[in-house]
């Protein structure tokens, strides 16, 4: 195996020789290879993956988002719509997505990326248009669940694909990049809806809030068929395309750490649940993905609807959230590459002290408008933790390929099992315009959050530290099980050093 080319640089310093374009981009995108065929190979999977799976979350978080827009926006009065309704049709959309959450990441293994992505891409997109028909909130609870089975496939499933072709050095800046695309898709939502709302509300004899819908699916069909043309999947999937050859196929293998053959088998449930990574993985996203819930419930917009804000306010107010967002996951993301790519932890300190904050000033009182705004844009700090905890599960199970599919999936899924009916229970529309119970729950997710993180980084020093005796023998056995005719013991052994070394 040829070792990981650069792997011991982890872009924490800046090259002086480089220009000062390129310095100033080292800081912000990452040190580039050395080599000048890695350097275009890196530009290629910039270039055609990360625009392909940011372009595909960003129009997902579009059509995720625009449902919260379109009920503060006449969708309420349009369906006779009350209580709880909203409520049930995010958990109604929850169930899909936990549905659909593990075998979409299973059906990537099984079948091309590229079209299995751009395949729920068009359904989704064909389920969004069915939206601007509906008639009751029924009729969107099905429509909205079978459109999550299919947008499931987005989140976890692209960061099992960004694992596939960066390095540890490279993977937080891209998955920050992608996750931010899903918070800029939700700017995007509100700007719309208002100028939907201002410029074609009546037009042909529909309602601003159902023309979202059919703008929204007119966006998505040229996304997937960019993808179905562009999007090479991962590089074990394909052998060549027009766009990267077989020599950048095999370097691209050849950069990342080399790992152990492993198969999707019976033996993935050992595999997986014998080791940490998926119970602590999984329970730090059930917690982290609750600490977003004060942005992903749209309490913002509900409490500015509450206060009798105009329509154009409430679709514009809350985007300053999804801004911070944005800000937050970037400057964390641009810290752990630049403190060695393994302080991903201290992210969820962070994060743990600023919904501390906010939920605080929420309590100490919600009425007061500077109080309210102040602590909703705070709690955008929230959504950094998508993109860090995502590629930290990504770097720890790089070793094996099904149980990382496994792992990435089961963190959404099982956050999305809890907030099905967390959400319900402290998140309700009927707690506007206080909020007390959501507070205090966010204490609970955020304290906790930061206690698993101190954990896993504490197991990973200690899987660290153990693997001549341990790890390694674990993976010299998967490894000396799938030798080929060509390798040797010894080739097995050197290239296990230098992968852990």
């Amino acid at each position: 195996m040829v070792k990981s080319m650069e792997s011991q640089n982890y872009g924490t310093a800046v090259d002086e020789s480089l220009p000062l374009y390129s310095k100033i981009k080292s800081v912000f995108w990452g040190k580039p290879p050395r080599d000048p065929k890695e350097r275009r190979l890196l530009l290629k999977i910039d270039c055609f993956v990360l625009s392909y799976v940011c372009l595909s979350y960003w129009i997902n978080y579009v059509d995720r988002t625009n449902l919260s827009n379109a009920y503060v926006s006449g969708m309420k009065e349009s369906l006779n719509m009350t209580g709880n309704d909203f409520n049930v049709i995010n958990t109604c959309f929850t169930v899909g997505y936990i549905v659909g959450m593990i075998p979409n990441n299973l059906m990537l293994l099984l079948v091309p990326p590229r079209y299995w992505l751009t395949f729920c891409a068009v359904a989704w997109g064909f389920l969004t248009l069915g939206i601007y028909r509906v008639n009751s909130y029924q009729q969107v609870c099905a429509i909205r669940f079978f459109q999550a089975i299919f947008e499931s496939a987005t989140f976890s499933g692209t960061h099992l694909i960004l694992g596939s072709w960066y390095k540890e050095e490279e993977i937080n800046t891209r998955s920050a990049t992608f996750t931010s695309s899903g918070l800029i898709g939700s700017l995007f939502s509100g700007f719309m809806q208002s100028a939907i709302y201002t410029n074609m509300d009546g037009k042909s004899g529909l309602e601003g809030w159902r023309w979202l819908f059919i703008i929204d699916f007119i966006i998505t069909i040229p996304i997937a068929l960019y993808g179905f043309m562009c999007f090479p999947g991962s590089p074990d999937k394909i052998k060549s395309s027009w766009i990267f050859s077989e020599e950048d196929l095999k370097m691209a293998k050849d950069r990342l750490p080399p790992s152990p053959k492993t198969k999707l088998d019976l033996s993935v449930i050992r595999r997986v649940v014998g080791r940490w990574h998926w119970w602590l993985f999984s329970l730090l996203w059930v917690m982290g993905g609750e600490n977003e819930s004060f942005g992903s419930n749209s309490l913002f917009a509900l409490w500015l609807a509450s206060k009798n804000y105009n329509v154009p306010q409430r679709n514009h107010y809350p985007m300053g959230i999804f801004g911070v967002g944005v800000a937050a996951t970037f400057a964390c993301a641009l810290y752990v590459d630049h403190t060695g790519g393994r302080t991903h932890w201290h992210v969820a300190i962070i994060i743990a002290a600023a919904m501390l904050l906010s939920s605080i000033m929420v309590l100490a009182n919600p009425l007061k408008d500077a109080v309210m705004f102040a602590a909703q844009y705070i709690a955008g700090i929230s959504f950094a933790g998508q993109a860090i905890f995502f590629a930290w599960a990504n770097l720890v199970c790089r070793a094996d390929l099904q149980e990382r599919a496994v792992v990435l999936a089961s963190m959404n899924m099982f956050s999305g099992a809890v907030n099905a009916w967390w959400s319900l229970l402290f998140y309700s529309a009927d707690t506007v315009p206080k909020f007390r119970k959501g507070c205090y729950a966010m204490i609970a997710t955020t304290i906790t959050s930061a206690v698993i993180a101190i954990l896993i980084r504490f197991l990973q020093v200690k899987d660290d530290q153990r693997f001549p005796s341990e790890r390694g023998k674990v993976a010299f056995r998967d490894d000396t099980s799938n030798l080929d005719s060509g390798g040797s013991v010894k080739d097995v052994i050197t290239s296990k050093v230098e992968n852990f070394s």
